[in-house]
């Protein structure tokens, strides 16, 4: 299997029900033929640099997963024809990864996470134990 990341646009007017079913979909999909996602992250609305599709906004979503070469082929496929998405991005991210590849993957984005979170915190509690430099390589690491 190969490591993948996949971005995508939808339009901001579906309500949450088609945001779950789309991103179900894509999860079924990817793990219909034998592939695992590693993490699915919803970036929520924002403004796009320019419209797309008659729309100024969009709302964004991320997986990561593995997964063989059919899924990214389908999974395009199904993007290429539902209206509801706007854009798509799929960047290969490894060659190959193996399970404890996955597992790794998925501690590094949980870390990363939680020091997100935790650096969050202490912003809002006015505490300044983050540099800006601390905080943009965090920002690196997830993306």
């Amino acid at each position: 299997m190969r490591h993948y990341e996949i971005t995508w646009i939808m339009r901001p007017g579906a309500g949450d029900a088609q945001f779950g079913e789309i991103i179900d979909r894509t999860t079924a999909i990817i793990t219909n033929d034998g592939g695992t996602v590693i993490d699915t992250s919803r970036w929520g609305i924002k403004k796009l640099a320019y419209d797309i599709k008659k729309e100024s906004q969009g709302c964004y979503v991320c997986m990561n997963f593995a997964a063989p070469q059919t899924a990214i082929k389908e999974l395009e496929r199904i993007f290429r024809i539902d209206d509801r998405i706007l854009r798509y991005l799929t960047i290969k991210l490894a060659e190959s990864i193996d399970a404890a590849g996955i597992e790794q993957e998925k501690e590094r984005i949980a870390a990363v996470a939680a020091r997100a979170a935790e650096a969050a915190a202490a912003i809002e509690n006015g505490e300044g134990g983050f540099s800006a430099q601390e905080l943009e390589t965090d920002a690196e690491e997830l993306s």
